[in-house]
């Protein structure tokens, strides 16, 4: 999985919520900047993954577990999982 496939995931679970990002994290009970675009790269250029705190929170208050959460990434992601 990489870092634009889990953001994605991210952003697409929001969709289906009718949410914005800023809104499933407020929704999850996390700062409302938790999943800015801004966020995903540090100043030093390096990449940002979600803490597994963040997506734990999302997954509750989606009410869906990590198997579910698979199926919002992008699709060609689902059986190409990188070791």
């Amino acid at each position: 999985m990489t870092h634009n496939e889990l953001w994605n995931g991210i952003v697409n679970l929001a969709k289906e919520m009718n949410l914005t990002c800023s809104g499933l994290a407020r929704a999850a009970g996390l700062d409302s900047t938790t999943f800015n675009k801004s966020k995903r790269i540090n100043r030093n250029g390096s990449l940002r993954w979600p803490s597994t705190y963040s997506i734990a929170r999302i997954l509750d208050a989606a009410n869906i577990g990590l198997a579910e959460f698979a199926r919002y990434l992008p699709h060609d992601t689902h059986n190409n999982w990188k070791k």
